[in-house]
């Protein structure tokens, strides 16, 4: 068989066919400092060659920078407002219900996975947590000779049928994992591997958790364990013949004060106290089912208000201490590239150090064992995008974690 050069479009963008197989990787919650501390400290002695060898570039992931709307954005090559997906969780005010963003009937474009397999690819997708997979399988044809796609904390109930492996937990080898645990981006790692030595696919994505960024900085031991188990498992894979692309949704940032205390702006007891109960409704799109980490509390926030207070209480927020920025709906969508009927009449952004929250009294802080490190605000946008394989002809363009697929398959010599 002869070399294949079709190529394949989605979303408005053409890729071209894997010549080799190609894995992206997202980091989740890996800020550039995390890479170049373990680098520095000697533990990624395999990413230290690929960089040479490659490239070692940055990139700004989505805002808001969280971890649903920035892996749909990776994997279709597109904002938020063109896949829908603009956060964690959201308020439809169709309905009147605060929903999390992880049903597939919420993604409104194709992923680069369903188009690849509709023209001859072999797809191989491992996430972490199980509210993602749906969205990242989306459109793809499972069962016998179509593509695998599970998470590592159900991988001991996968099935032929629903996910292309019967009982993943087996065939990696491992022990199920905890899912606040380091273990459980190890797992994804383990299975890439051995996928990649039994199945060979054209396109891989490894998606794993951020539980050691949210509790430790770049640059501790335990950050530095993690990166040096990462670069083992992605020397296998490179051995194995594959272009890596490696990317991140977010980056991390501490998010408490001197005493170790989270550093919060607690919005609706602000907002209940200038214009009463019930006036207001405050989203906190990082809300997820695995909060223990991080108590719901990052720097961005989606504000419901009547038209005529919008002007005015965006003045007030704007001028709190810690505040970085208060958008309309129109220029939030306009600046972050989201979907409009999804966010709310404000958008509001702490700076760095700071964090968003609704009532005091909603908030369940109980399981932050260490300071609150956490994300969500331009501050975290800035993320690594690594290419094992020199690449060429880089586009001349602000880049964007969602370049990586384009970067392995389109700028990478073949």
């Amino acid at each position: 068989m002869g070399v294949i050069t079709r190529g394949v479009t989605v979303n408005g963008r053409t890729y071209a066919w894997p010549q080799r197989p190609t894995v992206v990787v997202c980091l989740d919650g890996s800020a550039p400092a995390y890479h170049l501390e373990a680098i520095e400290a000697g533990r990624m002695p395999w990413l230290a060659g690929a960089i040479r060898r490659g490239a070692d570039l940055r990139a700004d992931c989505v805002i808001p920078s969280f971890t649903n709307p920035n892996n749909l954005s990776i994997v279709t090559g597109a904002p938020p407002s063109v896949h829908g997906i603009s956060g964690n969780f959201f308020y439809d005010p169709a309905t009147g219900a605060e929903v999390m963003m992880n049903d597939p009937k919420f993604l409104r474009a194709e992923t680069l996975f369903a188009a690849f397999q509709k023209a001859g690819a072999k797809i191989a997708v491992v996430t972490a947590k199980d509210k993602l997979r749906g969205l990242l399988g989306k459109g793809l044809r499972l069962g016998a000779d179509g593509a695998i796609c599970f998470s590592a904390e159900k991988a001991d109930k996968t099935t032929l049928a629903e996910n292309g492996i019967d009982n993943a937990l087996a065939y990696v080898g491992l022990p199920l994992p905890a899912v606040y645990s380091a273990a459980l981006s190890e797992f994804i790692f383990a299975a890439g591997v051995k996928l990649m030595a039994d199945h060979r696919p054209d396109l891989m994505y490894l998606s794993t958790t951020d539980y050691i960024q949210h509790k430790h900085a770049p640059g501790t031991p335990v950050a530095n364990d993690f990166y040096a188990m990462i670069d083992g498992y992605l020397a296998k894979l490179d051995a194995a013949g594959a272009t890596i692309a490696i990317t991140a949704d977010h980056g991390m940032n501490a998010k408490h004060d001197g005493a170790g205390q989270p550093d919060v702006i607690y919005l609706q007891d602000l907002l209940d106290g200038w214009l009463g109960a019930g006036a207001t409704r405050v989203i906190l799109p990082i809300t997820d089912p695995y909060v223990v980490h991080h108590g719901a509390l990052g720097s961005y926030a989606i504000v419901y208000l009547a038209a005529e207070q919008r002007d005015a209480i965006a003045a007030r927020l704007r001028a709190l201490p810690g505040v970085e920025t208060v958008l309309t709906k129109a220029e939030a969508c306009a600046r972050f590239g989201l979907p409009e009927d999804r966010v709310g009449d404000l958008v509001v952004v702490a700076t760095t150090h700071k964090v968003l929250g609704t009532a005091a009294a909603k908030h369940d802080l109980s399981g932050l064992t260490e300071p609150l490190r956490s994300h969500g605000g331009i501050s975290e946008q800035e993320v690594p995008l690594i290419l094992s394989r020199a690449p060429h002809d880089l586009p001349r363009r602000r880049l964007r974690n969602f370049d990586a697929f384009d970067l392995a398959l389109n700028h990478v010599a073949a």
